[in-house]
Order: C-alpha cells, then structure tokens, then sequence
C-alpha cells in the first residue's frame, strides 16, 4: 500500500525557493536588522546564528526582551497590521537572516495550509514562551531567572542535553534580559561555576546540573 502520508513542510526549502519578495542577508555580529519605528514590512527567518530583540524607552533605557536562534520567526507582528517595529533586532553573532516581504508571506499563508499551520504552531510556542518569562519574571529571584535564561540559551531539553554557548553573550545582556545588573550576574556566574554548574572553555558550557538552581524551593 503506497504511503500516502504528506512530508513535513521545510520552511527552509519554502524559503530556497520562494520568488517574490525574498532576499537573503549575511550579517556581522551587532549588525542591525531593524530598528525599532521603522517601518514594520516585512517577516524574518534565521537560517543561522542568533537575533536579539531590544526595546528602548523613551529615556533611552534599553531591555532584551528575547534572543532567537536558527528555526526562528521574528517581526511577525506586520501581519496583524503593526504599521511601525515595536523593537530593534540585532545579531549577537555572525547570521544569516531571510527576509520575506508582507505580500508574500501573507499570500503564502493562504496558499500552503502546512505551512500556515506550521507558523501557527511557532506563534503558539512563542506565546507560551513569553508567558514563561513573564512569570519567571514576577515571581523568581535574579538568581533563578539567570539559572533559567542560560539553559534556554543552551538548548536544554532539546535532543542531546545542553549545547555549549558558542555565541558571545556579555553579562550586560545578560543583566538586561532578567532586570538585575551586571555585577549580579558577575556573583551569579562565579557561583555557579564554583558549584559546577557552568565551565568556560573557550566558551560557556552549561550542565544539567543548574536545573537544580530552577528547581530549587
């Protein structure tokens, strides 16, 4: 009996081959992609590397709201009518980044139901994802929230256990993803690198181990 089961739909192959409104773009690490009011046109793609969000208030105070790896949608907000960028994207590491213009990503999401329901689920998981930091946020010490951001950054839970850190991450971004400073997550890292929980080798390694940072009452 012939296998009549639909391959998952790649939204890699979508974007190798999609005609309209597409560029691909190699950036350098502190490249900018877009700047928060900038005209909000278009949806991202991270092929490879990693992308920060940062939103800056009015008195120049600027807060990472978000780091994004290869897999990862961002400035899907144009979709749902954002005229202007609400934050500014930013690579933390040399990355290659697909840009889909409104028009087509809009057409695409009507004509490829897979695919719709592909970058649905992506919207879903980064909703729960927010939500998670938002508790992680009220109601955790600064401790557990680094605890938290770093196995986020390596990949915990992911096939294979903890990946190491090979992007560079100052402590400042650090310090402005959880709201503490940087002389926190100074005391913070040493203590978990005291405990074991982190080494430095050329970059950061993070072990299963700081779960019991999280998990801690």
């Amino acid at each position: 009996m012939a296998d009549n089961t639909a391959p998952a739909f790649d939204p890699r192959i979508f974007l190798a081959t999609v005609s309209r409104g597409l560029t691909v773009t190699d950036l350098a690490r502190d490249e900018v992609v877009f700047r928060q009011s900038a005209d909000a046109d278009a949806v991202f793609y991270i092929q490879t590397g990693k992308i920060k969000i940062v939103v800056t208030s009015q008195q120049g105070k600027e807060a990472v709201v978000g780091i994004l790896g290869p897999g990862e949608f961002f400035g899907e907000g144009c979709l749902i009518g954002q005229p202007l960028r609400l934050a500014t994207a930013q690579a933390m590491s040399d990355s290659q980044v697909a840009r889909v213009g409104k028009a087509e990503m809009l057409r695409v999401l009507q004509a490829e139901p897979t695919f719709a329901e592909l970058f649905m689920t992506h919207l879903l998981t980064r909703n729960s994802r927010i939500e998670e930091d938002l508790v992680d946020q009220l109601f955790n010490s600064s401790e557990k929230r680094l605890a938290r951001t770093l196995l986020l950054l390596a990949n915990f839970g992911k096939e294979g256990g903890p990946q190491p850190i090979t992007t560079h991450i100052s402590q400042e971004t650090l310090a402005e993803i959880i709201g503490t400073t940087r002389p926190r997550v100074s005391h913070f890292m040493n203590k978990f690198r005291k405990l074991g929980f982190i080494t430095y080798n050329g970059h950061l390694e993070v072990h299963s181990s700081l779960l019991s940072v999280v998990l801690r009452d």
